[in-house]
C-alpha cells in the first residue's frame, strides 16, 4: 500500500508530474496507492515554513511522516516508512529521527537505508519511463537547485 502525500511540492505541474509517476509505478508493481490530493496546499506549507526556512526540511519531514503514520494507523498497518529513505539527496538523519519520533506500538516506523539500491532504482525508473525529479520539491529547494541559471 502506498500513500502519495506531498503538500510541499512546487509548482502544481511538478506535483502532478510526480503523482503521475507514482500511479505508473503502482500499476506496474501492483500496489494500491492512496493520494492525498485534497490536502495539497502549498500556501499552507509556505505559512508553516516562513521565518523557519533553516528548519524547513525537518518540519517538512515531520509533517509528511505524521500524516503517513496517521494513515497507517487508520488502515491498521503495523509499519510505515517513506521513499525519502531511498534518496541520496535527502537528510537521512532528519528523516529517521522524525519517523522514529512518530512511531507507536500500533504502527512502528520501519527504518532502512534504501540508498544502496539508488543506481539500480534509477535504472528501473528509466526502464519504466518514470519521471525523476531533479530537486526536492519545495520552492526553496527549487531555487537552490536552479539559482545558478540567474547568471
Amino acid at each position: 500500500m502506498g500513500f502519495y502525500f506531498n503538500p510541499n511540492i512546487h509548482p502544481l505541474k511538478e506535483y502532478l508530474r510526480r503523482a503521475d509517476s507514482v500511479n505508473k509505478a503502482a500499476e506496474v508493481l501492483g500496489i494500491r496507492v492512496i493520494r492525498g490530493d485534497r490536502e495539497y496546499d502549498p500556501e499552507k506549507f509556505l505559512r508553516q515554513m516562513v521565518f523557519r526556512e533553516e528548519q524547513r526540511c525537518s518540519l517538512c519531514y515531520q509533517s509528511r511522516l505524521e500524516r503517513t503514520r496517521n494513515m497507517a494507523l487508520k488502515g491498521g498497518f503495523a509499519f510505515f516508512t517513506t521513499t525519502l529513505l531511498f534518496s541520496k539527496r535527502q537528510k537521512h538523519d532528519l528523516v529517521k529521527s522524525a519517523g522514529e519520533s512518530l512511531g507507536t506500538k500500533k504502527s512502528v516506523f520501519l527504518y532502512e537505508d534504501f540508498r544502496q539500491g539508488w543506481h539500480e532504482g534509477r535504472e528501473t525508473a528509466d526502464e519504466m519511463g518514470l519521471y525523476r525529479q531533479n530537486y526536492c520539491g519545495c520552492i526553496y529547494s527549487e531555487f537552490e537547485r536552479f539559482r545558478s541559471e540567474l547568471g
